[in-house]
């Protein structure tokens, strides 16, 4: 269905800039609350709901016009004095612009909008008039705000609704008490004495969820949408853009770089031309020697603009999240404000939008579990507003995030025996582990300090969700934190996954290419350095016992006879081991060609070796999972 057929073109400018422009004002409505009376910040946010007005009248999004015009005259009754800014007001006001980030969803699906809930329209209304508004405002703020946060406006909404709550807002659907009972074993009827009252079933599928304790997540899941949905939402399809905005500094510059490869082409044609004719003085070969180097050095420049081109501040992911800390933290009945620094860091558009969702969790994380609530800061002596810091900043070729709180912190033996509790891990491992591998304890899946679910925490699945996705991005995560002081959350990531520095490996006749970053040293191997523990070779380096893995074994290969002759010292994590081969033919800087139609297992993609050879790029992890399992 496609509401917009012949307008997808209006409807698709309108979406990028409407988008950047209601993150604008949500990142303004975060210092308004901070100061009230700032005239200039009331006079942008009333500009910016009249623009996205005016966009939507075009496109017909009655809906959305309506929403957008009640708080446009909202903000006109605010900036001209007629009304006073109020934290009531101020819920009223994040609710609506959530609402209208999910009216985003829809039309990026190509559909109109629903209308707005009627209470929410009735807030904004009362709100008008200035009679009081009711104290769930709060509610549909932090409700909306997950689909607004958690998607890039432009063309991303994020999930909706999860299948319970869309179940519950249709009990009244034939055979739907069988369905029920055939889920969860339960007998909805016998549990609510009717079986037909809409309301009663509804709570009491609230009730029954909320008791049991839930250890999974399905893929679609995303941190911060809401449970259920209204009759007419559009579930929106969490879709990735596609689009990229760039200095036309660095495009005049990849122009120019194109300009003189150009030129130093054309001087390549004619010296072989030259030498083709029998040319082969000693002129003409320095001429040559020289237009090569050239050529060289032009590429290594174009591929560095190119990839400039690719580069985004992070600071445009991190103005969401100032939002959901601040509706989070009002829902819980805490005073917490996000600090934001480094924003203009930049690092790669692809790796941004992927590191959404665990920035999601540990904003979330920080604001439930790490800081305390006003009262418990006043008993702890420290101030009633805590802190939360994140950050960025270029350290070499990486990123370095860091997630920051002033809270309670974290207690290792806690956490440990937590775990234990849980059947994470035994008793034996928890004894043998030391204080930074116990803080390790809250990324393992299934975790959870909580001990009763909530809306926000209690399921286990949060950091765990974390681990997997940075791990994704080749970045590791370290933790640190105090008892009472705060804990600090750090992710390292590189600039860049489409440029990879990679150690050539040989096997036979085939290269193999291995992350740089997980080298440590390259050693020579001799059958009288290998011995062999519990049937397994190992090797001594330094006093440290370590594994050696074969590649043909970790590829599958048949193992030959000959003995390998050269071993990588790895560190995948906190596991080290030796990686043998046959040998290695240095190292290099490679741009990844991925496998779309057919990806074997361990192989994350191939590149081209300057003899012209294919060179297959492992993927270790995935290579010592099959490892682990055997």
């Amino acid at each position: 269905m496609n509401d917009f057929a012949g307008m997808e073109e209006l409807l698709s400018d309108f979406l990028q800039e409407a988008g950047e422009m209601l993150s604008d004002v949500d990142s303004k409505l975060i210092d308004l609350e901070k100061s009230p009376n700032d005239r200039k910040l009331l006079n942008d946010i009333f500009r910016g709901f009249h623009t996205i007005k005016g966009g939507a009248g075009f496109l017909n999004a009655g809906e959305l016009v309506t929403l957008c015009h009640l708080t446009e005259n909202l903000f006109d009754k605010l900036r001209n004095g007629d009304l006073s800014l109020t934290a009531e007001i101020m819920d009223v006001i994040f609710a609506a612009t959530g609402e209208v980030g999910k009216m985003f969803g829809a039309l990026s699906q190509s559909q109109q909008p629903v209308a707005a809930p009627a209470e929410m329209l009735d807030n904004l209304k009362a709100a008008l008039s200035g009679k009081p508004v009711t104290r769930n405002g709060s509610n549909q703020a932090v409700q909306t705000a997950g689909s607004a946060i958690t998607s890039d406006l432009a063309s991303e909404a994020g999930s909706l609704g999860h299948m319970a709550g869309s179940s519950a807002g249709n009990v009244t659907d034939a055979g739907w008490d069988a369905l029920y009972s055939a889920l969860t074993g339960t007998d909805i009827a016998a549990k609510v004495g009717v079986t037909r009252d809409p309301e009663m079933i509804a709570r009491a599928v609230s009730e029954e969820e909320s008791s049991q304790k839930v250890f999974g997540r399905r893929a679609d899941d995303v941190p911060g949408s809401t449970v259920g949905r209204r009759a007419g939402d559009v579930p929106a399809k969490e879709t990735k853009e596609t689009t990229i905005r760039v200095d036309t500094v660095r495009l005049d510059q990849v122009l120019n770089l194109s300009g003189e490869i150009g030129l130093t082409k054309n001087r390549l044609t004619h010296l072989r031309s030259d030498i083709m004719q029998g040319r082969h003085d000693a002129d003409t070969l320095r001429e040559l020697d020289q237009s090569v180097s050239q050529l060289d050095m032009l590429v290594v420049n174009l591929q560095n603009a190119v990839m400039k081109t690719r580069m985004q501040p992070i600071g445009r992911l991190f103005n969401k999240y100032p939002r959901l800390a601040r509706d989070l933290a009002r829902s819980l009945g805490k005073d917490v404000e996000l600090v934001l620094s480094g924003e203009e860091t930049e690092m790669d558009k692809t790796m941004i939008e992927d590191l959404n969702d665990p920035l999601v969790h540990l904003v979330r994380n920080a604001v439930d579990h790490g800081v305390e609530t006003v009262e418990g800061r006043v008993a702890a002596g420290k101030p009633e507003k805590s802190q939360v810091e994140l950050s960025a900043r270029q350290e070499g070729d990486h990123i370095l995030i860091t997630i920051a709180d002033d809270g309670r912190g974290m207690r290792p033996e806690v956490i440990r025996n937590k775990a234990v509790e849980k059947g994470l891990i035994t008793s034996e491992i928890a004894n043998t582990l030391d204080e930074n591998q116990c803080l390790e304890l809250i990324l393992l899946p299934g975790f959870s300090t909580k001990d009763e679910i909530s809306s926000v925490s209690g399921r286990g699945v949060g950091m765990d969700v974390v681990k997997t996705n940075i791990q994704k991005l080749n970045g590791t995560i370290n933790i640190h934190s105090e008892p009472g002081q705060g804990s600090v959350i750090t992710i390292l990531l590189p600039l860049t996954l489409a440029i990879l520095p990679v150690l050539i490996l040989r096997l036979g006749a085939q290269s193999f290419a291995v992350p740089l970053s997980m080298v440590r040293e390259i050693l020579s191997v001799t059958p009288e350095q290998l011995q062999q523990v519990s049937g397994r070779a190992t090797m001594v380096v330094r006093g440290e016992v370590l594994p050696v893995l074969p590649l043909a074994q970790l590829i599958g290969w048949n193992e030959s006879d000959k003995a390998p002759e050269v071993g990588v010292l790895m560190q995948v994590g906190n596991n080290s081991f030796i990686l043998s081969a046959d040998g290695f033919a240095g190292h290099d800087d490679v741009v990844i060609k991925s496998l779309d139609t057919f990806r074997p297992k361990g192989v994350a993609g191939v590149t081209m070796s300057s003899e012209g050879d294919i060179v297959l790029i492992l993927d270790i992890k995935e290579l010592l999972s099959d490892v682990k399992g055997r």
